[in-house]
């Protein structure tokens, strides 16, 4: 009997051992962005868990307004459904704070920074930003909405930031 539960030990760590193992550290997500009804902004978001609790957000974006800048958010929702974005619902906020720039304390876990584009219309953010998690608990993005807009964030109106129409809307999917 002790050598039929030595035996058990020994295959239970091998299969641990060959089993994947992800770390926090290790974790990723992705969303695709697709445009709203009568938009042609598109692109492709990852997200990746980074040492120190934080996420680096790697957005690309093409077919926005040249030479100008997008408020980009994660919204509550990960749904796209109504055609405008809407159905995304507001920022994701779970720690109910104010509206305010992604470098304040005080703002919606949701609130990033704006994209930027060039004079082709398109965009790239690479930022590390704290408030949200890729693991499971409140402040989770995987299956929230993310969101493009069409005019720049003022990081001061309440609750929205004055960002205008919603030109594209992604389901944030684990990875």
């Amino acid at each position: 009997m002790k050598s039929l539960s030595v035996l058990a030990i020994a295959v239970l760590l091998v299969a641990c051992k060959g089993a994947p193992q992800q770390s926090s550290e290790e974790l990723r997500a992705t969303a695709g962005l697709q445009p709203t009804k009568g938009n042609k902004t598109f692109g492709e978001a990852t997200f990746e868990s980074v040492p120190g609790g934080k996420v680096r957000v790697v957005v690309f974006a093409q077919g926005l307004r040249p030479d100008r800048e997008h408020g980009f958010h994660i919204h509550e929702a990960g749904d796209c459904s109504s055609g405008d974005g809407m159905s995304a619902k507001g920022h994701f906020n779970p720690h109910g704070k104010p509206h305010g720039h992604p470098s304040s304390a005080e703002r919606h876990a949701g609130d990033l920074p704006s994209l930027k584009s060039d004079k082709g219309g398109r965009a790239k953010l690479d930022v590390t930003v704290d408030g949200i998690t890729l693991t499971p608990g409140p402040a989770s993005i995987i299956g929230r909405g993310l969101i493009i807009h069409a005019d720049p964030d003022d990081y001061k109106t309440q609750p929205t930031g004055n960002a205008g129409a919603r030109l594209a809307c992604a389901v944030i999917k684990a990875g």
